[in-house]
């Protein structure tokens, strides 16, 4: 898991590329797609590719699985769990093709199992 979610390396990828990412902005996806969402984006690069992906947080699925953990809806929470889903995408190569990935509720438990098994550890 990453120390530093707003700049990171994550990889190897599916080809053994390294990636380095940063975090760009964190805003309601409702103000520019007109979604119930938070939406995370980030710049993602190697060598000389770069990229950028925006990770769609569901507002109805971040409320149940914050109320569910007694959490606080956050923007840092939200930051972490896109990042670490990105992070999940670079090295399976899972939807890595997409520029928005929007995250199913079962994704978002499995992203916030991480941070808070992170957290028991730190």
């Amino acid at each position: 898991m990453p120390n530093h979610f707003r700049r990171f390396e994550v990889g190897p990828d599916p080809y053994g590329r390294i990636w380095r990412v940063q975090f760009l902005w964190l805003q309601n996806g409702i103000s520019i797609r007109h979604t119930d969402t938070v939406d995370v984006k980030f710049r993602v690069s190697a060598g000389g590719e770069w990229q950028e992906k925006v990770i769609a947080l569901r507002h109805p699925d971040l409320l149940a699985v914050s109320r569910a953990l007694a959490r606080p809806l956050t923007d840092p929470w939200c930051l972490k769990l896109a990042a670490l889903h990105l992070r999940h995408m670079i090295e399976t190569g899972e939807d890595v093709e997409k520029t928005v990935v929007t995250l199913t509720l079962s994704d978002l438990r499995k992203r916030s199992e991480t941070l808070e098994r992170g957290r028991e550890a730190a």
